[in-house]
């Protein structure tokens, strides 16, 4: 026995002993790849030394003597933070994540081979200006600089996940940083999906004309000029605002990567001189897009020859996206500019090769394409195009349900252009020194579609940027539904003006803010858009900016975090009208008594969606189970695909708009059920899936728990055990319709998960453009051993920032280290 209990304790030691070798083992490879901002290096490519001082966030700030050497270190070191992600990107835009990740991502790959994005691409250099081609040069051989080292050095490949998934990486070009601009513009564009849900929910409806409440239209006319103080001091007295304004429609995916991906979102405000305390304008941007960790955005600060320029970047795109310079500051929201329209393409029933056009049978353009699959045989695609775009296959965005047998549809999207000039637009922002250089630079702009939001020393400004197509004003669908592609009047004719954008500079009132909001009123087909992603964030901004006749850099900062729902303010009283302190006194422990307490807790409520209370769950949860019981019998299966609540459709159901209260009767039951008895069964629903997954002592609960920021790795971050040292999760206040934007997932199991939000927050104050602040929402790293992977995220989520300087002796004054490259 004595035996075999010592060898039972050699091999247990042994285990141990071993368990611990490997977990040293691959912490030393992980390690490896861990950059050392500390040091000195030769490079080719360069005209003179390049300095790369990391301030304490590990901002790096870059010192050329030329724009060309600035943004060789710009690339330099988004490939020391980010090599990673940047190579994910690439190979997203190209369709070759198969390649690395196996058949799981064909889907993925084979969408992105019909839309050629990097094809394209490629074809857009020549239209770009010689110096932009210089600078994206410039930048690639700055990342390749970076590679370079790496190979050299045996710098752990890079990044901790080269070793998971090791597979050759090519040399970075020019095309893919302008094919990462064109992916970002599929991840802001959502009217393809818009599309689909719109004529699946027309073939559903037994009356379709009820479509006006489910996917309503914003009433009224657009804004973007916020009221004046003077003018609405009179409503500061009303307790609770009412809406009588839409809230976003139900958002589709932002593409087709992820289920729970959205269209992009975004706050921006300004205010002019006039409107500011200190004299000085004022800017705040919040661009929202989905959470990961790292974040997609990384702040940097570079020195051009017209000064310097700090703000928020995107790793493989050599330019600060959203940022300022010592005279202008810029913002960016999602326009939501209709700038996609489906085609229903009749095939030749005598040669499956072609399709109708206006003049007759014309065959298809067809390519084949060879998918390379990690442990699998390749596969061979053929692509085909019409006249107006890529034709998709049915299974691909639940098309199939919609395409008449004998035909397939097709996309025309702006962000399918091979002469996009969208570099030129980024790269002529970053050197305007004022509101009117700056729009004049946006005309370069195809896709994304933009609003920019400006403020330089003296003025404010608002513009669309991006590309408007040109639509026939007898168009059948008017691009709300595919159409026939056939038809002349259904295709584009060409693009519109730049001067159609919608333009607003230096508005009477002295402020400036969109949402993506309305903006605009006008008619088909000079109308932009008929989707708009917010009505409800807008009137929370409007009530913020006229409560103050002059602004801070700090009240901008309250208004950036400010976590009021204008939309439950709204709702509740017309979803409780009947229920509030009604109905007998019920003893503790019944259904009865649980609704009455939760009746009183919401009765008391401002509407704030604050993370420490349970009144947001509460109402979040009755509102999810009210939609879900008015549309259920009649979309059926449908429903589902509705997973955000729109405040608009519960209005009109509840004030009876049109007729809308006839989504309240069950039509497959026998009983006529009000909207009261609704509202009351929604609410048990609601408090039955609390209490089965949370308790029943309501007081006790937490939104924040719920409403998780889920920051995840991308690709680590379902890995057993890895997860948690990959994922970032913390607690957040805001929700769907706050101005501290919180999207929720929507999704079966976790509804409340925080997915989506301001992952860049800035505030520009040029009466004092150093006080000026930025953060991101999680760390400037992409390796998950560094220090600086998550140092930001708690910074984020307490609504704090870090300073935005331009002043050099300032960043080395708290500088983590010093990197200077020379040329070789």
């Amino acid at each position: 026995m004595a035996t075999l209990l010592r060898w039972l304790i050699r091999i247990a030691g042994t285990l141990i002993l071993l368990s611990l070798l490997i977990v040293l083992a691959v912490y030393y490879l992980a390690s490896r790849s861990l950059p050392e901002y500390n040091k000195t290096l030769s490079a080719q490519g360069l005209v003179a030394p390049i300095e790369i001082v990391r301030d304490h966030a590990n901002v790096p700030h870059i010192l050329g003597q030329t724009d060309t050497d600035s943004f060789f270190g710009l690339g330099y070191a988004h490939a020391q933070d980010r090599l990673w992600q940047m190579v994910t990107l690439r190979r997203t835009a190209q369709g070759r994540l198969s390649e690395v990740f196996g058949p799981r991502m064909l889907d993925v790959d084979r969408l992105m081979r019909r839309l050629d994005l990097h094809g394209l691409a490629r074809e857009s250099l020549p239209d770009l200006k010689p110096d932009t081609r210089a600078i994206l040069d410039a930048y690639a051989a700055g990342v390749n600089a970076r590679m370079a080292e790496i190979n050299r050095d045996a710098l752990g490949r890079g990044a901790p996940e080269m070793f998971i998934f090791n597979a050759a990486i090519a040399p970075w070009n020019a095309a893919d940083s302008v094919a990462l601009i064109k992916l970002m513009a599929l991840q802001l564009t959502g009217h393809l999906n818009s599309e689909v849900l719109r004529a699946r929910t027309s073939l559903r409806l037994a009356d379709p004309s009820r479509i006006v409440d489910i996917l309503p239209d914003a009433p009224g006319a657009g804004i973007a000029r916020l009221p004046d103080y003077a003018a609405l001091l009179p409503d500061q007295a009303r307790p609770l605002e009412f809406a009588a304004r839409p809230a976003p429609k139900p958002i589709g995916p932002l593409s087709p990567f992820h289920s729970l991906a959205h269209t992009g979102a975004s706050n921006a405000f300004a205010a002019a001189p006039t409107r500011s305390a200190a004299g000085g304008t004022l800017l705040a941007a919040d661009p929202h897009l989905g959470f990961s960790a790292p974040s997609i955005w990384y702040l940097a600060r570079i020195e051009l020859a017209a000064g310097g320029v700090i703000g928020g970047s995107i790793p493989g795109i050599p330019a600060i996206m959203t940022g300022r310079n010592a005279d202008l500051g810029w913002g960016l929201t999602a326009s939501y500019l209709d700038d996609q329209d489906l085609h229903i393409e009749e095939i030749n029933p005598q040669n499956p090769n072609e399709y109708r056009t206006p003049e007759g049978f014309k065959p298809f353009k067809t390519r084949k394409s060879i998918i390379e699959i990690k442990d699998s045989a390749p596969m061979t695609i053929t692509l085909r195009w019409t006249d107006n775009g890529p034709v998709l296959p049915a299974g691909d965005f639940n098309l199939g349900i919609i395409t008449p047998a004998g035909h397939v549809m097709s996309l025309n999207w702006t962000g399918l252009s091979g002469d996009d000039t969208s570099m030129d637009a980024v790269i002529g922002l970053m050197r305007a020194k004022s509101v009117r250089a700056a729009i004049d630079a946006g005309a370069a702009m195809v896709s994304p579609s933009l609003n920019l939001m400006l403020a330089d020393r003296e003025e404010i400004a608002m513009k669309t940027i991006g590309a408007m197509p040109r639509r026939d004003a007898n168009h059948q669908s008017q691009g709300r539904l595919p159409s026939r592609g056939w038809r002349p009047e259904n295709r584009w004719q060409g693009l519109l003006p730049y001067r159609a954008n919608p333009e607003f500079v230096a508005p009477q009132g002295g402020l400036l803010g969109n949402t993506n909001n309305k903006m605009v009123e006008r008619p088909f087909p000079m109308h932009l858009s008929f989707e708009w992603g917010d009505t409800q964030r807008i009137r929370r901004l409007e009530r913020l900016m006229k409560s103050r006749e002059i602004h801070t850099r700090d009240s901008f900062i309250e208004a950036q975090l400010d976590s009021v729902s204008y939309s439950a303010r709204a709702v509740l009283p017309l979803i409780g009208a009947d229920l509030w302190y009604t109905g007998e006194a019920a003893p503790a422990g019944t259904p009865e008594r649980l609704r009455q307490r939760a009746l009183e807790l919401l009765a008391n409520w401002n509407g704030e969606m604050n993370e420490h209370m349970p009144e947001p769950l509460i109402y979040a949860a009755w509102v999810r189970m009210l939609q879900a019981r008015l549309i259920q019998d009649d979309l059926g299966p449908l429903a589902k695909e509705y997973t955000h609540v729109d405040p608009l459709f519960l209005e009109r159901v509840f004030r009876d708009i049109d007729g809308a209260a006839q989504w309240c009767d069950v039509a497959q039951s026998t009983p006529i059920e009000t909207c009261s008895d609704v509202s009351r069964m929604a609410l048990d629903d609601a408090l039955i899936w609390i209490s089965e997954r949370y308790g029943t002592h309501l007081e006790s609960l937490r939104w924040g728990d719920v409403h998780q920021a889920t920051h995840d790795h991308p690709v680590l971050g379902e890995v057993p055990l890895l997860r948690y040292f990959v994922n970032i999760r913390q607690s957040t206040s805001g929700g769907d319709n706050t101005l501290m934007r919180g999207l929720t997932s929507g999704a079966e199991n976790d509804p409340f998960e925080n997915v989506h939000g301001a992952g860049y927050r800035g505030v520009y104050d040029f009466a004092d453009p150093d006080s000026s602040v930025f953060v991101i929402s999680t760390g400037q790293s992409g390796h998950f051993l560094s220090r600086h992977y998550d140092d930001l995220a708690q910074l984020w989520r307490r609504g704090e920032y870090i300073p935005m300087s331009l002043d050099v002796d300032l960043a080395r004054a708290a500088a983590t280290g010093v990197t200077v490259i020379n040329p070789q």
